[in-house]
């Protein structure tokens, strides 16, 4: 998410409540400045510190620090007095003790900047009351006629757990980056939220540390550095490592294709050393396709440029490794890249496939972002509204992509006032989208299974929103709050207060656990909990369509969220490679069982309030299709496969085979019938093998965890032709088959077949 920043600071205060500026000192102090390595620091005799590269040149003025307080509300410095102190190692060092308003009696504020080499350290210590907010801590700076306008970038490093498992990323904070031609600044914190920077204020929240002190740390790096290397410099960290492609998405078009994993390794030591740096590239099944070793010299503060080409594969997925090691220091980044052809997809908005999460991380840009979308054949975007993050509705309408709105919030149980005012609002923001459907809030059903509520939002939401759009006359259809698992109990009680009649569509989140998305067990032995069986796939929309078929009134069935959660070493999670099987297979299914929407959730790992921060913690942040970098997981893939074999699908008959572990569907589509076949000799639990705690060893995502295989005899299309077989992500293999027949072999992953006859199973 680019922040465009004005270059020069706004000379009024714009902080609520600040004081009037007092009066100015009879004498200024005089100028302090430090030195380093590519760095100079001047600290002004009006508070400001002044940062300016190895040429001289100015880059950057830091001027004020704002603070927040529960009572004296925020209040900014005006101006300062600096002063050259000696820190405890002896370095030199700059202090600016700084002038507070009348708004802010008692509070006193100082800043103490120092130096190395390409770097200025900063920490402001404010004291003097007990009431500070320092969650709400700025700072100003101006940038110097930036030749980029400056961007914000979240940080990550990542890590291995001791114990075993994949590597994951957590979150290292954040930085403010511009450039100025070849040279680029970083202004880097160990958190810092986006959304209340602007033009002149960071922000800079700061950590308690005593009853009415706090303190607020931050660095600015100066360099030819990626924001990871300049993160690693101004943590003090020994190594880091950063990967990358040019390519967006890190998706590729064809075989044989040029790709380049480009990475970037720091020296953040105090010292000269030797860095070794491994690399390694794997396909689907594991096979090494790149690998090297080599081992430079690098200096205190420098980077290493490198760079790896492989050549694209067929359609698949290629996972990355870059590590590097200096004696016991280790750093790691991976990425995936993938190889995924344009597809012309016939079916328009009569298709099912959807995103539910908005599309809201437009990087690296919203024409890539839609070029996506059309690639992956999405034609539904859950919400898109007037204001929302994300593709505006104009540009979604002109690329054939119909669009919803779920818009949630209502007051239950409020004032008369309150409601209409939320149903007034909501309704006209609808309205104003040109939305299909309004999904009327989300996930209301809570506690699970309780059916507590649903009369209460049928009164002071539902029949709002359908009595006001019964005016307003326009043609979108509604469907009631998503239900977060099949509740038949919310639903029972939701009809028995006449909302069934006011729903065009039923909404469902089936949600999944650590189950195939096949597996159905009967609702009435469905388990609660955080693990409960309640939490399967297959079973929910059976149950559904069930109560659809009870109820009457002829509703569509719409999975406004559906997901494949891949939170690494966490056994209620699929694994990267089972993701892939049960993203295809749920989609498969989804569309056997006549559902006429489903939305994914969500595009990329990410959450909204935190954009592209890493959150190995949340299990929604792993919902994502691709990582938290853009990059696609095998997932990704699956999705496309799914859109791309179903696009005109018609659903037949579920196939019928002598061993009835083995599980088929079959369909009709523009391009002949089409089979997807799987077993379940293995059983519909995954992770099976799991400890009474929530960690599990998650495996490689190149390793097959299937252990059993099963040889099947289908009947071919041909007597003596070609049958051909696509695997979850796409892949292709040709079977030659004889005399009508083929051998097939089948284990827990489903795969998609062309050239079987139209009764595969035939006896």
């Amino acid at each position: 998410m680019s922040v465009h920043r004005r270059t020069f600071l706004q000379g009024t205060a714009v902080a609520t409540g600040a004081a009037l500026l007092p009066a100015a000192p009879a004498h200024a102090a005089d100028p302090v400045t430090l030195t380093a390595e590519g760095i100079t620091v001047v600290g002004q005799s009006d508070g400001g510190v002044l940062v300016r590269d190895g040429s001289g040149a100015d880059r950057v003025l830091i001027s004020h620090f704002m603070i927040k307080d529960s009572v004296l509300g925020q209040q900014r410095t005006f101006g300062g007095a600096p002063a050259r102190i000696t820190l405890p190692d002896g370095r030199p060092a700059l202090r600016i003790t700084y002038t507070m308003g009348s708004g802010a009696p008692g509070v006193t504020v100082s800043g103490v900047f120092d130096v190395t080499a390409r770097t200025l350290r900063m920490r402001w210590e404010v004291g003097g009351s007990a009431t500070l907010t320092p969650t709400g801590f700025m700072v100003a700076r101006t940038l110097v006629q930036p030749s980029v306008p400056e961007s914000y970038e979240a940080l990550t490093v990542w890590e291995r757990d001791a114990r075993g498992g994949i590597p994951y990323e957590i979150d290292a904070g954040g930085v403010y980056a511009a450039s100025w031609g070849e040279t680029s600044g970083f202004f880097c914190l160990d958190a810092t939220n986006p959304s209340y920077t602007n033009a002149t204020w960071i922000h800079a929240p700061g950590t308690s540390t005593g009853a009415d002190i706090a303190v607020t740390e931050a660095a600015f790096v100066l360099g030819e550095l990626r924001p990871r290397a300049a993160g690693t410099i101004a943590a003090g960290r020994p190594l880091g490592v950063e990967v990358w492609t040019d390519q967006p998405f890190n998706l590729y078009e064809a075989a044989g294709e040029s790709m380049l994993l480009r990475a970037q390794v720091v020296n953040g030591g105090a010292a000269s050393r030797p860095v070794t740096l491994t690399w390694w590239a794997r396909d689907f099944a594991g096979a090494v396709l790149g690998s090297g070793t080599e081992t430079r010299e690098l200096a205190a503060g420098a980077s290493w440029d490198a760079a790896f080409p492989l050549t694209a594969p067929g359609q698949g997925i290629v996972f990355t490794e870059v590590a590097v090691a200096s004696g016991t220091d280790r750093a790691l980044a991976r990425t995936n890249l993938a190889v995924l052809p344009d597809f012309a997809y016939r079916a328009g908005t009569e298709s099912m496939f959807g995103i539910a999460n908005y599309p809201w991380l437009l990087k690296p840009g919203r024409e890539e972002v839609l070029g996506l979308l059309r690639k992956l054949g999405v034609k539904w975007v859950r919400i898109a509204y007037e204001g929302a993050p994300g593709i505006d509705i104009d540009t979604l309408d002109a690329a054939g992509i119909a669009h919803n709105v779920e818009l949630s919030s209502i007051p239950l149980g409020g004032t008369a006032e309150q409601i209409a005012a939320w149903a007034d609002t909501n309704v006209a923001k609808a309205v104003a989208a040109r939305a299909r459907y309004f999904e009327v809030a989300n996930e209301v059903n809570q506690p699970w299974m309780s059916g507590r509520g649903a009369d209460v939002y049928v009164r002071d939401g539902l029949k709002q929103v359908t009595d006001r759009l019964a005016t307003a006359g326009p043609t979108m259809k509604v469907m009631n709050a998503g239900l977060g698992g099949m509740d038949y109990v919310w639903l029972e009680n939701f009809r028995a207060a006449g909302g069934w009649d006011l729903i065009d569509a039923l909404a469902v989140h089936p949600g999944r656990g650590n189950f195939t998305p096949d597996f159905a067990p009967d609702p009435a032995d469905w388990t609660q909990g955080s693990a409960g069986t309640y939490w399967n796939f297959l079973g929910a929309v059976r149950k559904a369509k069930a109560v659809i078929a009870e109820y009457g009134g002829d509703k569509e069935l719409w999975l406004t969220e559906a997901y494949a959660p891949t939170r690494p070493n966490a056994w209620w999670s699929d694994t990267y490679r089972h993701a892939a099987e049960n993203v295809l297979l749920t989609l498969v299914l989804a569309k056997a069982e006549g559902v006429r929407g489903v939305n994914w959730y969500q595009l990329h790992d990410s959450t909204v309030l935190h954009p592209q921060e890493a959150d190995p913690a949340n299990a929604e942040y792993h919902y994502g299709l691709m990582h938290r970098d853009t990059a696609p997981k095998p997932s990704l893939l699956a999705y496309a496969t799914a859109a791309r074999v179903l696009d005109g699908a018609v659903y037949v008959r579920p196939l019928v085979f002598a061993d009835a572990d083995v599980k088929g569907l079959l369909f009709t589509t523009p391009d002949g019938p089409v089979s997807v076949l799987w077993s379940r000799a293995d059983g519909y639990v995954l992770n099976a093998d799991h400890g009474e705690d929530a960690w599990y060893a998650s495996p490689e995502p190149w390793t097959d965890t299937w252990t059993s295989r099963t040889e099947v005899v289908a009947h071919s299309a041909a007597v003596d032709g070609t049958v051909r077989e696509l695997n979850c992500i796409g892949q292709e293999r040709t079977l030659t088959a004889a005399g009508g027949k083929v051998t097939l072999t089948l284990d827990g992953a489903p795969r998609v077949y062309y050239g079987l006859a139209a009764n595969p199973d035939w006896k």
